[in-house]
């Protein structure tokens, strides 16, 4: 907490310089302990000015998703207030599963970069340094586990929502856990849980967001897209972050204390999946029919080309019309 006040305080004098001794005075720590953590903020990458008189002035911080930067957007309770940020990780759900146990409720996993990124199905995840939000919260809900499907299309919702606060974009949720603007991917959303019969240990919500992302791979570029290359401008990802945990914590508090059926309106509202011809592959099958409805669990419910009514707990969805089954 001393560094984040160290950033508050250079942020509010950013115009002019404040002296070590004033510094010293206001956190109520020696001028010894304020220059050791002006170092470890330089290594950071902040630029701070040091003028043996006049003392310190911030010339620039860094666009790193570090607490100190997010601190002044968070509007939260419980989520993101235990917070932590990795240069680089293999996966921030990898993490967030080993600590699950060790951690409070509502912790919050970022990383710069993930080296070995996982969507759905065991998918790689393809992300470039520091130019998306890659993140796990790890949750511990009072649920059985057959109610935490739902708990995927709820961060989808959140995930819209950060955006359009944000950025003033509307995108669309493509079920179960894609994010879709103008046709591409945007986002996705990897959930992950341990259980017992009737008692969840935890649930893991993966996020990744390609943001400021300006290449992708040749099999992605007709599928893959980022806000920065849609918007044309960079988005600020510290904001996008904060909006993102701020709104989680909402809608995941509604859901814990209304259900699922209280955010359902909203979700069908955001779905670029319902009322489309959709191809489904689900265990070792292929459904072809029209998505009508996302029923009270969760679960999408195809009318079948031949009239049947089935309701998919999981899948991988094409829907016809967006590049030919996206």
């Amino acid at each position: 907490m001393l560094r984040q006040k160290l950033v508050e305080i250079l942020k509010k004098n950013r115009e002019g310089f404040i002296s070590g001794q004033k510094l010293s005075e206001i956190m109520k720590v020696s001028r010894t302990a304020i220059w050791k953590q002006i170092k470890e903020l330089e290594k950071l990458g902040y630029k701070i000015q040091a003028h043996r008189k006049l003392g310190y002035r911030l010339i620039s911080e860094p666009d790193l998703l570090i607490y100190e930067e997010i601190a002044p957007y968070l509007n939260t309770k419980f989520i993101g207030r235990n917070y932590i940020h990795k240069e680089s990780l293999s996966s921030t759900n990898d993490m967030a599963k080993e600590l699950a146990y060790k951690v409070p409720d509502g912790t919050v996993i970022v990383a710069e970069e993930q080296t070995k990124g996982r969507g759905r199905m065991g998918r790689s995840w393809f992300s470039e340094k520091s130019s998306c939000i890659l993140t796990s919260v790890i949750l511990k809900p009072q649920i059985r586990p057959e109610k935490t499907v739902a708990l995927t299309q709820v961060a989808a919702l959140t995930v819209v929502k950060a955006i359009e606060e944000v950025c003033s974009v509307k995108t669309k949720i493509k079920w179960p856990n894609d994010i879709i603007l103008n046709s591409k991917k945007v986002c996705g959303i990897l959930t992950e849980m341990s259980s017992e019969i009737d008692v969840v240990n935890y649930i893991v919500i993966g996020i990744g967001i390609n943001v400021n992302c300006t290449e992708f791979p040749d099999d992605l570029k007709e599928k893959a897209t980022s806000l920065q290359l849609e918007l044309e401008k960079p988005v600020d990802r510290k904001k996008l972050l904060a909006s993102l945990l701020n709104n989680l914590e909402i809608y995941y508090k509604e859901y814990e204390e209304k259900g699922f059926e209280s955010l359902r309106p909203l979700i069908l509202e955001n779905s670029i999946t319902i009322g489309k011809e959709v191809r489904v592959i689900y265990t070792d099958r292929e459904i072809r029919g029209q998505a009508i409805a996302i029923d009270k669990e969760g679960k999408l419910v195809i009318k079948t080309e031949k009239g049947e009514e089935i309701a998919l707990l999981s899948g991988e969805v094409s829907v016809r019309g967006l590049l030919d089954y996206i």
